[in-house]
């Protein structure tokens, strides 16, 4: 499979009104912010975007979900240049209040779904070379920004990843962390939705990567209705395609998950 996409996102893995003003600012340390210095991007990476986002947007138009195309718009994304951060946040924030936000690579679990409950997507900031268009074992700022930002200004998702980055951060046991990484993993890595009377995309790793998509829509993947129980339950590998995924009939689906899981817990912490 691909590994253009960020697999440890999935690892770092995990309350009330679904607003984003509604959950108390979680004191903990965050990660050092990076400014993008947008000046150091050459005629190369600029290049580089270019390819990506038009070998992906050939196909994307057709497979992936209008929610994604919609934010693409939103945010202002471009086919011809690296995004300007400054000018993507200026759309984001005034939809959503999301920010993508700099640093160097990976960062550790729990600073990353603390970023996410305040509404900060960690976002790298580096080109991958031309010479690892299909493959690059670390995230990039395609991955990053063109993957996963554009669900950022649909309201409903926006709400979700906040709640789940609060309820991430809060896992204090392997079962609570096993069942946040696999929530992660089958919606905001790898999600599938039932829209205009077909599945579509809508996963980053399946947005940014031509082979992880194809495989998700093509015949060797088992597609279940979305379930949490079913999800927290079924593991997941990294290093091949995947065999089985689940597929939403609405982002609201993923909202309540979260805020089942955010009750079950609270239950087992009052036992």
């Amino acid at each position: 499979m691909s590994a253009s996409h960020p697999h440890a996102h999935a690892h770092r893995a995990a309350s009330g009104d679904r607003h984003h003003d509604a959950i108390a600012p979680v004191e903990a340390e965050l990660p050092e912010f990076r400014s993008q210095d947008y000046g150091r991007y050459d005629a190369e990476a600029h290049d580089v975007w270019q390819i990506l986002f038009a070998r992906r947007m050939a196909t994307l138009a057709d497979t992936a979900s209008q929610v994604f195309l919609d934010g693409m718009a939103r945010i202002g994304l471009e086919p011809e240049r690296v995004p300007d951060l400054r000018e993507v946040n200026r759309r984001l924030d005034a939809s959503t209040g999301w920010n993508a936000v700099g640093v160097d690579g990976f960062i550790p679990a729990e600073q990353f779904f603390r970023c996410l409950s305040r509404r900060r997507f960690p976002t790298t900031l580096i080109v991958r070379p031309r010479a690892q268009l299909d493959y690059l074992p670390e995230p990039d700022i395609f991955h990053d920004v063109f993957g996963h930002v554009p669900l950022h200004a649909d309201p409903v998702f926006a709400d979700f990843l906040q709640r789940f980055g609060a309820l991430a951060a809060a896992a204090r046991t392997p079962e609570e962390t096993t069942q946040m990484a696999r929530l992660f993993w089958f919606t905001v890595e790898f999600g599938l939705i039932r829209e205009r009377g077909a599945v579509r995309i809508y996963g980053s790793g399946l947005i940014s990567s031509h082979g992880d998509a194809a495989n998700a829509l093509g015949p060797k993947v088992e597609r279940r209705p979305f379930s949490l129980d079913a999800v927290i339950n079924q593991p997941f590998a990294i290093d091949h395609f995947q065999d089985v995924l689940f597929v939403v009939e609405h982002f609201d689906q993923l909202f309540d998950a979260v805020e089942t899981l955010t009750q079950r817990q609270r239950t087992v912490q009052r036992e």
